[in-house]
C-alpha cells in the first residue's frame, strides 16, 4: 500500500469531501500521508472560522451558543488528526513521519490559540459563573461545562497577554519534542546495532516457535535488504516478540546479556539518542507548571484525576512496597538459590537470568511451562473467545464487516452489535508485527462516540494494536498466555470506547481520568484464569481437548510466584515518572540522567543498574504518550480492578445483574466523577484486599 503523492493531478483528498462508506469509515484506500497532512490543515483553517463565529456573537453567552459549538467544533480535524497519528503509529512509514512532524508544531499552536483566545474564555466564564441559574442544563450539560471551564483555566485561561505567548511556544516547543521523543524510540528499534544474528548452534533452549520466527524475520530482512539468503541465520531484535521468547529460554547466558543489554538501551547513545530529549521535556513541563502556579508539573497535572496530588500518588505507591517489598526479596532470593543448584555457589542473579531462571523454577516447582498452554491458545479461535466475553457479560456481537477498507493487510474490520442488535461500533484489529511498526499494544480511536445535533448517535470507530509473531508457513499462530491477556487488556479499552453513551464526544468512552481509565482493561485480564471462560475457545490446536484445571490452577500458582517482582518493576517506573515531574529545578544539560534515574528508583530496586542501560531514553509511556505524572495509574487502576472482579466473583463471573452494572460504566466514560460511578456499582469504595489476594501476597 503507497503512501505517496499520486501523479494523477486529478486526484482528491477523500478527507475534504463528504465520506461516503459504510458508518462514514474513512477511505483509507484513497488517501495519502500528504491528503492527511493538507486535512490537519484544512481542519484547523475551518475550526478557526468556528470558533470566531462563536465569539463574534453579540447575544450573552449561554451554554448552547458557547459550549456546545465549541464542543461540536473541529470535526475534520479531529478526523484527520486521530488518522494521521494512528497511521503513523501502526506503518512507520517515513511519509508518514514527515507529515507529523509537519503538522506537529500547527497542531500545538492551534491548541494553544484556542486555549487561550481571551474573548472565548470569557464568554465561557460568563456561562460557568452563571450556571446555577441554567434549570434546562442536564446533569452531562453541567459535567461538559465544568469539565471547559476547568481545561481553560488549567491551561492558562487566566494568565497576562506576556505569560500566555511564552505557555503557547513552550507548547509548541513541548509538543515536538514528544514527538521527536517517540520516533527516535521507533526508529532506533529499527537500527542494525539492535539486531542479534545467530547461526543454529546458538539456538539451545529456544522453543520450535521462536526459532520459526526467527527464522522467517532473518529471511524477510535479508531479502529487503538485497542480501542472499541461505537459511544459516537467525535474527532476534529488541522487539518484544522476539526479545520475550529469547530471554525466557535461551541458555545462552552471553546472548541473554547481550540482547537484554540492547533492549534496555533502547534510544541511549546514537543516532536516535534521547538523553537530552527528555530532559527537556522534564524541563519544559516544570516551566508550564511554575508558569501555572504550581510547584512541579505533576502537581499540575494530578488536577483531573482520581489521586488529586502528588501526595496520594506517593502514599499508594508507599503502600504497595510496604506490601510487595519483602515478598519480592524471597522471590529474587528463592530463583537465585535454586539457580545455583547449576551454576554454583557462587553465582548471582542478574537482571538477564531472571525471567529464565524464574521459568525453570517454575517449570520445576509448579511442573508449569508457558509453553504448555500455547498449543491451547491458536489465534483465530482465541479471538473468537475474547470477542464472546463480551457477548457473555454485555450480549455483544461481532461480524466482520465487507466493503470497508483498511489501512493495512493485516488490519481486519469488524461490525460490533449491541444487545439490542443496532450497531455498536466499528472494530479495527490488527495483531501482527511488522517493521516500522511501534511496539507493543494499544487501543486507540479514529472517532470517538457522541450525539449529533438530531441527538443521532455518531458511532465509535476503535482500533486494537498488537505485536504478534506471525504465521509461519501453514502453521497455526499460537500466543502465549501473557499475549492472551494483553489481547484481553485491550480488548478492555475498545469495549470502553465502542460501549460509549454520551452526548459529547470529549467526555465520551475512554474520555476519563487517567488513573480511572486502565479499570476497564485490567479488570478482563482476570478471566484468563476463570475455567468457565477458557472452556468456550481455549482448546488445543490439535486434538480439540479443553485446557485442563490442572494446567490452570499450575499457571496461577505460577503467576503469584512473579507477583512481588512485576509489582516491584511497575512501582520502579511509577517512581521514576514521579521523580522527573516533580523536580523542582531545571535539570542541566550537563547533569547525569542516569544517577538521577538510579535515585529515583532506589526505594524499589530489584537489580543494580547495567552499565550502558537506561529506562528513561525509551520510556515512552510519559515522554510521549500521554501517561506524564500518570503511570501510577496503572497500579491504582489495579486496586480497582481486583476490587470489582470481586464482585463478579461473589455474584458469578458471567452474572447478568453484576455484567449490567458493570456495562453502565463503560457506557458512561466521563460524564460522572469517576468514584461515584465505581460505588454506583460495588456500593461502596475500592480497597487493596481483593488485589493482594489475587496476588498470593495475603490469603
Amino acid at each position: 500500500m503507497s503512501f505517496s503523492t499520486p501523479a494523477d493531478a486529478q486526484h482528491k483528498n477523500a478527507l475534504l469531501e463528504p465520506l461516503t462508506l459504510p458508518y462514514a469509515s474513512i477511505p483509507f484506500d484513497k488517501l495519502t500521508a500528504a491528503d492527511y497532512e493538507e486535512a490537519v490543515k484544512e481542519g484547523i483553517k475551518q475550526q478557526n472560522q468556528e470558533i470566531d463565529a462563536i465569539v463574534k456573537q453579540r447575544s450573552t453567552p449561554t451554554f448552547e451558543n458557547t459550549i456546545v459549538p465549541l464542543e461540536r467544533s473541529g470535526k475534520l480535524l479531529t478526523t484527520a488528526e486521530y488518522a494521521l497519528g494512528n497511521l503513523e503509529h501502526v506503518l512507520g512509514d517515513t511519509l508518514m513521519m514527515k507529515a507529523l512532524m509537519n503538522v506537529t508544531p500547527l497542531l500545538s499552536e492551534h491548541a494553544s490559540n484556542i486555549l487561550l483566545n481571551e474573548a472565548l474564555w470569557n464568554r465561557i466564564k460568563q456561562v460557568y459563573e452563571r450556571r446555577n441559574e441554567a434549570t434546562d442544563l442536564t446533569p452531562e450539560d453541567m459535567r461538559l461545562l465544568e469539565l471547559t471551564y476547568q481545561r481553560f483555566a488549567q491551561n492558562g485561561a487566566n494568565l497576562s497577554h506576556e505569560d500566555r505567548d511564552k505557555l503557547r511556544k513552550l507548547n509548541a516547543e513541548l509538543s515536538n519534542l514528544t514527538v521527536k521523543f517517540g520516533q527516535n524510540v521507533t526508529n532506533g528499534m529499527k537500527e542494525p546495532d539492535k539486531r542479534m544474528w545467530l547461526t543454529k548452534e546458538q539456538l539451545g533452549g529456544l522453543p520450535q516457535s521462536a526459532i520459526d520466527a526467527a527464522r522467517l524475520d532473518a529471511k524477510e530482512t535479508l531479502e529487503a535488504e538485497g542480501k542472499t539468503d541461505d537459511g544459516s541465520l537467525y535474527l532476534f531484535t529488541v522487539y518484544y516478540p522476539s526479545y520475550a521468547p529469547f530471554m525466557k529460554y535461551s541458555t545462552e547466558r552471553d546472548l541473554r546479556k547481550k540482547l537484554n543489554t540492547l533492549y534496555n538501551s533502547r534510544s541511549y547513545g546514537g543516532k536516535y539518542d534521547n538523553s537530552q530529549v527528555l530532559k527537556d521535556i522534564a524541563n519544559i513541563r516544570l516551566e508550564i507548571a511554575r508558569l501555572m502556579g504550581k510547584k512541579n508539573f505533576a502537581e499540575f497535572q494530578l488536577q483531573q484525576t482520581m489521586a488529586g496530588n502528588p501526595e496520594n500518588v506517593y502514599s499508594m505507591l508507599e503502600n504497595l512496597k510496604a506490601n510487595y517489598a519483602e515478598p519480592m526479596r524471597r522471590e529474587i532470593e528463592e530463583i537465585q538459590n535454586y539457580a545455583r543448584k547449576t551454576e554454583g555457589e557462587d553465582f548471582i542473579l542478574e537482571p538477564w537470568d531472571y525471567t529464565f531462571w524464574a521459568e525453570k523454577l517454575k517449570a520445576d516447582q509448579y511442573a508449569f511451562d508457558e509453553e504448555d498452554m500455547k498449543p491451547y491458545f491458536e489465534l483465530n479461535n482465541t479471538i473468537k473467545g475474547v470477542f464472546n466475553l463480551a457477548t457473555k457479560l454485555y450480549g455483544y456481537t461481532f461480524k466482520e464487516a465487507k466493503g470497508i477498507p483498511s489501512y493495512h493487510p493485516d488490519a481486519r474490520v469488524w461490525e460490533v452489535y449491541g444487545p439490542d442488535k443496532k450497531i455498536l461500533g466499528l472494530f479495527f484489529t490488527d495483531f501482527f508485527y511488522r517493521p516500522g511498526k511501534a511496539a507493543g499494544a494499544w487501543m486507540t480511536e479514529y472517532r470517538t462516540e457522541y450525539k449529533d445535533e438530531d441527538g443521532k448517535r455518531i458511532i465509535p470507530i476503535v482500533s486494537l494494536c498488537c505485536n504478534f509473531s506471525k504465521p509461519v508457513g501453514d502453521q497455526p499462530v499460537l500466543l502465549s498466555p501473557l499475549e492472551v491477556e494483553t489481547f484481553l487488556h485491550e480488548f478492555g479499552h475498545s469495549l470502553h470506547g465502542l460501549s460509549a453513551e454520551a452526548k459529547y464526544a470529549s467526555i465520551s468512552g475512554t474520555n476519563v481520568y487517567h488513573d480511572f481509565v486502565e479499570l476497564f482493561s485490567q479488570f478482563n485480564e482476570n478471566y484468563l484464569t476463570q475455567k468457565e471462560f477458557l472452556d468456550s475457545f481455549a482448546k488445543h490446536y490439535k486434538t480439540g481437548k479443553k485446557m485442563p484445571q490442572s494446567l490452570i490452577d499450575k499457571f496461577i500458582r505460577a503467576s503469584q510466584f512473579g507477583a512481588a517482582y512485576a509489582c516491584m518493576r511497575q512501582l520502579g517506573f511509577g517512581y521514576l515518572d514521579m521523580a522527573y515531574h516533580t523536580i523542582s529545578e531545571p535539570l542541566r544539560a550537563s547533569s547525569d540522567f542516569i544517577e538521577f534515574e538510579k535515585k529515583a528508583i532506589e526505594p524499589v530496586k530489584i537489580f543494580d543498574t547495567v552499565e550502558g542501560t537506561a529506562i528513561s531514553p525509551a520510556f515512552s509511556h510519559v515522554f510521549s504518550g500521554g501517561y506524564a505524572a500518570g503511570y501510577y495509574g496503572y497500579k491504582w487502576s489495579e486496586e480497582l480492578d481486583a476490587d470489582a472482579f470481586a464482585e463478579f466473583q461473589e455474584h458469578g463471573i458471567f452474572d447478568k445483574k453484576t455484567a449490567d452494572k458493570f456495562r453502565k460504566m463503560l457506557q458512561a466514560g466521563g460524564t460522572k466523577d469517576p468514584m461515584e460511578l465505581y460505588i454506583e456499582f460495588r456500593g461502596k469504595k475500592p480497597t487493596i484486599d481483593a488485589l493482594l489476594k489475587r496476588d498470593g501476597i495475603k490469603k
